[in-house]
């Protein structure tokens, strides 16, 4: 897979799985921009990694729920790097609460990292993917968004609706020759996942049909594959990264 030449963005890159993919697609030559609204550390941290790989890289402080800011991020990147060519939005958050307990603040606020964010970004780039006839955009979603979780009706209904405008942007930017596919992972082995305990985890691995939780690269080496010249001819596709968790 090679992605010598191409400009990357990939929002929430400054940790977890972010990070995985921002160093992979970085590992397999492109230049790769992230955005971070607290981890400044963490994202500076990413982007030296980056340019250990002889590849540009930029921290740009942005809050994904913010029209003007993914504006600006996208702008900013393409006078940085000279184009945009792929477009990974992965920031999201969860505030989980049953139903009767959740509030509207907690709706609001998943709803605007986890949905809005992903159409402020693939607004934003949609023109220059348009203009030049190419572009990849890869989308994070979750199983959650295909099977409910109980206490994650706000963040099933992000991930649920982040299929919907996947869909609906492969039909829209079809034939400007832009692919958008979007990625589901089940519970991946990250920081926060080993924080939780152990009886979660168990719970998890054993839905599993492989009996064993994912790794952060499993998710970053699919990405990577539809990032690339690979992966021209899929488009508009959900798929799961999950060890057979959801089936």
């Amino acid at each position: 897979m090679n992605l010598e030449g191409k400009n990357a963005i990939v929002t929430g890159g400054s940790i977890g799985i972010g990070t995985a993919m921002a160093l992979d697609l970085a590992r397999h030559g492109a230049n790769v921009a992230i955005n971070y609204r607290r981890h400044a550390d963490e994202a500076n941290a990413v982007v030296v990694e980056i340019e250990k790989m002889g590849r540009k890289g930029l921290a740009v402080q942005a809050d994904v729920a913010s029209t003007a800011d993914a504006e600006a991020m996208v702008k900013k990147v393409v006078e940085e790097f000279g184009s945009i060519d792929i477009l990974v939005c992965n920031a999201g958050i969860n505030r989980d609460a049953p139903i009767w307990k959740m509030t509207e603040e907690q709706w609001d606020e998943v709803m605007d990292t986890n949905l809005k964010g992903y159409f402020n970004y693939i607004r934003a780039v949609a023109p220059y993917f348009r203009d030049q006839k190419s572009g990849r955009i890869i989308n994070i979603t979750s199983i959650n968004g295909l099977r409910g979780k109980f206490a994650q009706s706000n963040y099933a209904a992000s991930k649920a609706g982040i299929i919907g405008l996947t869909k609906t942007v492969a039909k829209e930017l079809g034939k400007s020759l832009v692919t958008v596919n979007a990625v589901a992972p089940g519970m991946i082995m990250t920081e926060m996942a080993k924080q939780l305990d152990q009886k979660w985890i168990d719970l998890a691995i054993n839905e599993t049909v492989l009996g064993k939780l994912g790794e952060l690269d499993d998710v970053a080496h699919l990405v990577t594959f539809l990032a690339s010249d690979l992966a021209g001819h899929i488009t508009g596709q959900i798929i799961s990264v999950d060890g057979g968790q959801y089936i």
